[in-house]
């Protein structure tokens, strides 16, 4: 992953360098006129005018801009719902049987007849 984004960074930076790259323009050639020799006459009648020229070429589209900069990080998110109760538990296991004893019995008072 590291050497796709250096790859993609130097293929960005190649990129942006050659948009802003201009196109030379040569400097006008200069023609040196040689001075009329005779003086000249009168002037003519004014000519007609001439037919409207053609419309220009269209322009060359212009570079891509820059990348823009990264967002802020976003706000940390609401805490979530309480979530559903859980099902009962199993029943626990049965106990041992308690251990057996000596035996009372109890006997109602025997009642007196006068």
């Amino acid at each position: 992953m590291k050497k796709l984004t250096i790859a993609l960074s130097m293929v960005a930076m190649a990129l942006s360098l050659a948009a802003c790259q201009r196109e030379v323009t040569p400097a006008p050639t200069v023609v040196n006129v040689p001075a009329p020799v005779a003086v000249p006459g009168p002037a003519g009648a004014t000519g007609a005018t001439g037919a409207a020229g053609d419309t220009g070429a269209t322009g060359s589209t212009g570079s891509t801009g820059s990348t823009g900069s990264t967002g802020s990080t976003g706000s940390t998110g609401s805490t979530g719902s309480t979530g559903a109760m859980g099902n009962t538990g199993d029943t626990g296991a049965t106990g041992q049987r308690g251990k057996t004893g000596d035996t009372l019995v109890i006997m109602p008072a025997a009642s007196s007849t006068r």
